[in-house]
């Protein structure tokens, strides 16, 4: 049995699973807005002390314990550097936890990295060698998997997809630089059009309504031109895309898989799927953190 947390600036996503990736108790509570870094640890300690309760096993019964953030780890992923939507600004996490939680391996991951762990674990990048996972909401955040393993950054920084520069001048990005993949590949573009959100954009394009159609084929030309350069310089077996716009399904899947294809190198047909795991990706790739090496 391993425990998991997916510690948000929302709510926190806590869950315990056992050596098939199966969750076997879940939990979730809202963020706490006041004393950020005390409450949320005693709310981590009470949403485990309930679980454990709940399948009758001990803290030491347990193999590991992942936290995932949503931020800036140091290199050997002890500390959370930063954290802006935690309001958590160099962390000492790893021995906080680890004093709460004596006995069991503890280890910090981004929430980035732990979905795409989780999704090379249990869900649609397993089996897979070389892939590539993307996350499209609010931003861009994604992961790597090459040869056989998770890989996050050739000096343990990370791997930050969506800061990669697409548009020399273009829109300034909230890292604070111009024309990032963010800028033109997140859902937060669809919303910004005048149909409220993306999926009401998507639902207007696939009735046809002819500036919403214009404006998903614009993404889309963005986003195929991302993708295709990624598959140019890894060459993955498999894409997945999760977060809001992967519940477009074939309105999506289909032309991206095909548009990535003409713009290849290999003109290859590279499959583009819809990440399995959804909302449990963060706490179930915590959970399994103790797996990197």
């Amino acid at each position: 049995m391993r425990m998991g947390f997916d510690i948000g600036g929302t709510k926190i996503a806590a869950g315990i699973i056992d050596g098939e990736g199966r969750i076997r108790a879940r939990r979730t509570a809202a963020f706490p807005k006041k004393n950020q870094e005390t409450a949320a640890v005693d709310l981590l300690s009470s949403l485990a002390e309930e679980m454990l309760e709940e399948l009758h096993i001990k803290l030491t019964d347990l193999a590991a314990i992942g936290a995932a953030v949503p931020g800036r780890l140091n290199r050997d992923r002890s500390r959370i550097l930063y954290a802006y939507n935690l309001n958590f600004f160099d962390l000492p996490l790893h021995s906080i936890l680890s004093a709460r939680f004596p006995g069991v391996p503890v280890r910090l991951l981004n929430d980035a990295e732990a979905a795409t762990l989780a999704e090379w674990k249990a869900g649609s990048l397993k089996g897979c060698r070389t892939a590539i996972l993307l996350t499209l909401g609010t931003g861009v955040g994604g992961g790597l998997i090459l040869n056989g393993s998770p890989f996050f950054g050739g000096l343990g920084h990370g791997v930050e997809p969506g800061h990669m520069i697409l548009e020399k001048g273009g829109i300034l990005c909230t890292c604070g630089t111009p024309g990032c993949a963010e800028t033109l590949v997140s859902a937060s573009r669809l919303a910004s059009q005048g149909y409220g959100n993306a999926k009401n954009l998507i639902d207007a394009a696939r009735k046809q309504d002819k500036k919403a159609a214009g404006l998903f084929e614009d993404y889309l030309e963005d986003l195929s031109s991302f993708l295709a350069s990624l598959a140019n310089l890894l060459d993955p077996e498999r894409i997945a895309i999760g977060g809001g716009l992967s519940g477009a399904g074939e309105f999506l899947f289909d032309p991206l898989q095909k548009q990535i294809a003409e713009k290849s190198f290999f003109h290859y047909e590279y499959p583009v799927v819809p990440a399995a795991l959804g909302n449990d990706a963060g706490m179930i790739g915590a959970a399994l953190a103790q797996d990197i090496k």
